[in-house]
């Protein structure tokens, strides 16, 4: 008599989904214009870190017998009009770029995402008056603003850095103002409420959260207004101030010398251009990624 077999049930392997971030990240990875913006922005990260040691010669050491000199081997971008090493110079600018857009971005994200939460989470008169308040800041033009304040302040790498941070972070205080108002209805933020959580929890712990990608976004293309905002204060001679190498500063002295030594203007201009880009790249690719709409 024949016996019937019974096959043992098949395994069900269950993989953990990817979270949010993991899949951002991913969908980052597969961008190539923004994995190249990131690459750059690394590369100028490493020459601001490892400036002492990249840099060839000291970038405020003068030489009598070697102004204006032409790219060479043995000053690869030339000199300047007091025989100091353009490279030098140019390695060394990048660390004054680099912490004026991450400082005054951040001074400007502390500011705009506090009082943007403020203003959207309570609504009524407290939000009317600082959307007002925001709407007078953003008539006036950015760069226009930071060079007032910057003024004021007078003239300095940290003046220039509040400046930048103060002027930026109305654009801050509207991006979050309206992303509050949409997620404090949703259900989830009703539900915290009516379990009784307290307005401060549940502003950081179900509001706060969620309002993160936008921000982040945001903040990095911040970044790349605020390095040109650097470039111009320095520009002005409201930034960093000489001897210290900027890319604004050597870009004011070039001008004079536009037609005997060009490559002065170049290598700092280039530079500048290079950067901006590649924040603007990848503020691009993290928006993609970070929005789930945008396939």
């Amino acid at each position: 008599m024949a016996t019937l077999g019974i096959s043992s049930p098949a395994t069900v392997v269950v993989r953990p989904q990817a979270g949010p971030w993991q899949r951002a990240w991913r969908k980052l990875g597969r961008n190539r214009i923004a994995m190249l913006g990131l690459a750059t922005v690394l590369f100028f990260v490493v020459l601001a870190i490892f400036a002492p040691w990249i840099a060839p010669n000291d970038p405020v050491a003068t030489s009598w017998g070697a102004i204006r000199k032409a790219p060479s081997s043995a000053y690869w971008f030339g000199t300047d009009e007091l025989g100091r090493d353009v490279l030098s110079r140019v390695v060394w600018g990048t660390r004054a770029s680099l912490m004026a857009g991450v400082v005054s971005v951040t001074i400007s994200l502390v500011l705009g995402v506090v009082i943007g939460m403020v203003a959207g989470f309570f609504g009524g008169l407290t939000d009317n008056i600082i959307s007002r308040i925001t709407d007078a800041f953003l008539a006036c033009p950015f760069l226009i603003l930071a060079i007032a304040l910057a003024a004021f302040l007078g003239p300095s790498l940290t003046n220039a850095m509040i400046a930048i941070g103060v002027s930026a972070a109305p654009i801050f205080v509207r991006l979050t103002r309206a992303q509050v108002i949409n997620i404090k209805v949703e259900d989830y933020v009703e539900a915290a409420r009516a379990v009784g959580c307290s307005p401060l929890r549940i502003a950081i712990s179900h509001i706060l959260p969620n309002i993160t990608a936008p921000v982040i976004v945001q903040s990095t293309l911040a970044i790349a207004a605020a390095v040109i905002a650097e470039a111009s204060l320095s520009f002005l001679g409201l930034g960093q101030q000489p001897p210290a190498p900027s890319w604004g500063s050597m870009l004011n002295t070039a001008k004079n010398f536009m037609d005997s030594a060009p490559w002065m203007a170049i290598w700092p201009g280039l530079a500048i251009f290079v950067l901006v880009l590649a924040f603007n790249l990848l503020g691009d690719g993290l928006r993609d990624a970070l929005d789930p709409r945008h396939r």
